[in-house]
């Protein structure tokens, strides 16, 4: 399943000759843990937003920073292969940190998209972007489904 993970050297190659292609290059980031609808509509609207769409997915070990010691509970090589795996993915990478910056900064991507729970101005790596020519949009969310959510539901059946 590794190879559904492209390294960040071979994604700059990527995004280097996409860009010499005159490609728009879109870029999100995110945990991702249980895909659901939500997820899934974001991520095909995002990359209505250009050509080709690069996934920055949160390393387990970030997402453990993030969210907690529970989580996640897909580890990252399945939850990069089933996120490569969507029609709307074109590339997925991981990152350990617990924001995209150091990533946005070394791709440069054209349109960095995130959803609407995130203001333009405190979207991490916005300042890079538009400082080289590119654009920030954000995605407004049509289901109110997330993974706390789906989680809690779980727990609630089972303890019934």
């Amino acid at each position: 399943m590794d190879n559904a993970i492209i390294s960040q050297s071979e994604l700059l190659e990527i995004r280097n000759r996409l860009k010499s292609e005159g490609k728009k290059v879109v870029f999100t980031n995110g945990v991702f843990d249980i895909l659901h609808a939500g997820h899934v509509d974001y991520l095909a609207k995002t990359k209505e937003c250009g050509d080709v769409l690069i996934l920055a997915l949160n390393s387990d070990a970030s997402v453990r920073r993030i969210k907690g010691e529970k989580r996640p509970i897909v580890p990252q090589n399945e939850r990069a292969f089933v996120l490569s795996n969507l029609e709307s993915i074109d590339y997925v990478t991981l990152f350990e940190e617990d924001t995209p910056h150091n990533i946005i900064n070394y791709l440069i991507p054209d349109v960095l998209v995130k959803g609407a729970d995130w203001s333009i101005d405190n979207i991490v790596g916005r300042e890079t972007v538009e400082a080289n020519g590119g654009e920030v949009k954000t995605i407004k969310f049509v289901s109110q489904q997330s993974t706390t959510n789906i989680i809690q539901k779980v727990l609630d059946t089972y303890n019934e």
